[in-house]
């Protein structure tokens, strides 16, 4: 399997959480919420669309494409699995995001496998242990 390099990870995990708002995403909302210049963002986005990870309508409207959401929601869910982790054992939340934003990216599949088997594992100790 081939890796994504980070920065194309960023912004297709940017696009997907501003998606979260139900409002049509715009290069424009990504260089904001990832404090970019337009025009970086927009060869960025010029090259999603080139390697066919996102879909832009006339009106400028950011689509994810089913591969780009799929890199997108993976790392995404390795973002809010690794900072809900991070806040458990006591770091501020705003390290924990900012550390997971660091981590999720570098860390292998085979330990992030491990650390979401362990915290499964941690979950349904608990809850059995709460009814007893």
């Amino acid at each position: 399997m081939n890796k994504t390099p980070e920065s194309v990870e960023n912004y297709l995990e940017t696009i997907l959480m501003l998606s979260h708002n139900g409002l049509p995403v715009r290069s424009v909302d990504i260089a904001k919420e990832l404090e970019y210049s337009k025009p970086s963002v927009s060869v960025a986005m010029k090259n999603l669309r080139s390697s066919g990870y996102i879909v832009m309508d006339t009106n400028g409207y950011i689509t994810l494409t089913e591969s780009g959401r799929e890199i997108a929601q993976k790392i995404y869910d390795r973002h809010m699995l690794i900072s809900d982790w991070l806040i458990f054992l006591g770091v501020d939340k705003e390290t924990a995001v900012n550390d997971a934003c660091k981590m999720e990216h570098g860390m292998s599949e085979e330990s992030y496998i491990a650390i979401q088997k362990h915290i499964e594992e941690w979950k349904r100790s608990v809850y059995r242990n709460s009814w007893d």
